[in-house]
């Protein structure tokens, strides 16, 4: 029972950090410099803006902009850590990884890519993708569960909508589904055991 309690304060603190970190810098780009540190999100083909990758998903277009993230992020985060917190910070890492090398090579030109939805969309490749490739009882119950939450959002992988980065929610999509295909582990092929004929 204690090792459950901190567990789920890890769990707590992890995630409001997170959520808290994201509040405070939108709070100094609106408070200081008047909402243009979107200028340092991911820039495509910029090399030198290379680094906006990692500085993208703190970074959100207005306070609307940023709690229509938060909510997504912290349930199905949650759900993402509820077996490994290391599987949190794994699922993370390619999400803002993988999409944000997808967003800087094909995004758009003379466009700027911000916000967390990139990482809402990785969580939810990767609780889905998890549930197919383990098949475990407990893994498509969370699948399900993010798809019954959040499946309507995965229209926002494809292109058309004006003002989405589409892009930044597919190859974050693609960085859960590779997170979940690494930290599954292969099944071993069984072997083929040869069939015996038999007179009867």
């Amino acid at each position: 029972m204690q090792a459950l309690k901190h567990t789920a304060a890890t769990q707590v603190v992890i995630l409001v950090g997170c959520v808290a970190a994201a509040w405070s810098v939108e709070l100094v780009d609106q408070v200081a410099y008047r909402g243009s540190l979107e200028r340092f999100g991911i820039h495509p083909r910029d090399v030198a803006a290379l680094w906006g990758i990692l500085a993208a998903p703190l970074l959100h277009l207005g306070w609307v902009h940023l709690l229509a993230n938060t909510g997504p992020f912290v349930v199905l985060g949650w759900l993402v850590m509820l077996r490994k917190i290391s599987d949190f910070l794994v699922v993370t890492a390619l999400a803002i990884l993988i999409g944000g090398l997808g967003v800087w090579l094909f995004g758009a030109p003379n466009s700027i890519h911000v916000g967390a939805s990139g990482l809402i969309f990785g969580y939810l490749g990767y609780l889905l993708a998890r549930g197919y490739f383990e098949r475990s009882l407990w893994a498509m119950l969370l699948g399900i569960v993010a798809l019954v939450l959040y499946g309507g959002v995965l229209w926002g992988v494809l292109p058309g909508q004006r003002g989405i980065s589409w892009e930044g929610h597919l190859f974050g999509f693609v960085g859960g589904v590779a997170a979940a295909r690494l930290l599954v582990p292969s099944r071993p092929r069984e072997r083929s055991v040869p069939m015996r004929r038999a007179a009867g």
